[in-house]
């Protein structure tokens, strides 16, 4: 038995019998009326039975169905970065994360469609308790990660998750994806925290630096932009409860719904940029930082540079900035019925007499236009 049976995706060969255990699923039926919304029941219960791969589902069912929500709730996808992936290399794409599903199964579209190999996805266990969406995770090559266990727990769930993303990369040459950060970036900040890098350095070979491990599993960042965030409202009162120093619990079914609201919500332009392979960046921290705490720092700060850096800013994030700071230093890059539009959104799920709440929604969006200044400034 597998060392990752808990937390694994599924094995083709398993593939078509988890298909048959959910086929007339309700939930199955209405994600393929949306994908096939032309076609019967039959036909797309007849294509299932006869799929045998992971591949085969993700190409077959899941690209079709990422069409249809590009379709149907943006205006288009641009990619930048993809040129500087190899076929047949393996990499570590670290991200940033702002929405649940759709961060990956958008990269997995452009990896698709430049001819790369798609990737083995992290995603956490409290968005898969309904056994239907833990099936499909796992028919889309995700990798459970275990949230809300005890420090003895949670050390031992964090060497598993590690050695499985070892294995992927070093053993079966797959390319894996995982958040720079435990859950969304809620408030726009894209940092990455320490603590995911240590976990993912915890296979590395007992002699190993942390640092070398990185250079032999080709890390590479990866930025993703959406014009609107379709759950920006629905974030509202975690950031609320954090700007006021409050406890903040999710509702019985706030991942689920936010997860609906993130793939049917409108989210006008999105891009997603490839970075940098930082083999040779995360070399020259070795020769210029001596302490390995500040090389791990270091090496955080580099991710952070390149998925900022890479960040497509939208007219939406120069119109927050502006508004959050009353004033006009970004006019030029947004229209008048560009700002109409984004105020009318704002307006609408905002209430405007709560300044916490206001400086909140538009702090959202304009972050990421103060942390590209910042980012210029330093360098």
């Amino acid at each position: 038995m597998s060392p990752f049976e808990d937390i694994r995706p599924y094995y083709d060969t398993e593939v078509n019998q988890a298909i048959r255990e959910v086929i007339d699923h309700p939930m199955l039926k209405a994600m393929m009326n949306y994908t096939f919304p032309d076609k019967n029941d039959e036909y797309w219960k007849d294509l299932l039975l006869h799929c045998h791969s992971i591949r085969d589902f993700q190409i077959n069912f899941i690209y079709p169905g990422v069409k249809r929500v590009l379709e149907s709730s943006s205006n288009g996808m641009s990619t930048s970065g993809f040129e500087k992936l190899s076929k047949n290399t393996s990499y570590l794409f670290i991200s940033n994360h702002r929405d649940i599903i759709l961060d990956t199964s958008l990269l997995n579209t452009c990896l698709y469609e430049h001819g790369l190999a798609m990737t083995t996805s992290a995603i956490g266990d409290n968005l898969v308790k309904k056994q239907f969406l833990r099936t499909l995770a796992r028919l889309t090559r995700s990798f459970i990660i275990k949230r809300g266990l005890s420090s003895r727990e949670l050390l031992e769930a964090s060497k598993t998750v590690s050695s499985y993303i070892r294995t992927a990369l070093l053993r079966e040459n797959r390319s894996v994806w995982i958040a720079q950060r435990e859950g969304r970036t809620k408030d726009g900040n894209d940092l990455t925290h320490k603590g995911v890098l240590k976990m993912i350095a915890m296979a590395s070979d007992e002699n190993e630096s942390l640092l070398e491990y990185f250079k032999r599993i080709n890390v590479v960042p990866i930025s993703i932009s959406y014009e609107y965030d379709p759950t920006d409202i629905l974030k509202m009162p975690e950031l609320l409860a954090k700007a006021r120093s409050e406890a903040y619990v999710k509702g019985e079914n706030e991942d689920f719904h936010t997860l609906l609201s993130g793939i049917l919500g409108q989210k006008n332009r999105i891009h997603i940029h490839v970075g940098d392979l930082l083999t040779d960046q995360i070399e020259q921290i070795q020769i210029s930082v001596i302490s390995p705490a500040k090389q791990l720092q270091a090496f955080a700060e580099l991710i952070d540079q390149q998925i900022i850096s890479g960040y497509k800013l939208w007219p939406t994030k120069y119109i927050a900035y502006d508004l959050l700071n009353d004033g006009k230093e970004f006019s030029e890059k947004y229209t008048a019925e560009e700002k109409a539009h984004f105020e009318a959104r704002f307006h609408k799920g905002v209430d405007q007499s709560d300044m916490v709440a206001v400086r909140n929604f538009l702090a959202m969006y304009a972050n990421p236009v103060v942390n590209q200044k910042k980012l210029i400034e330093k360098f």
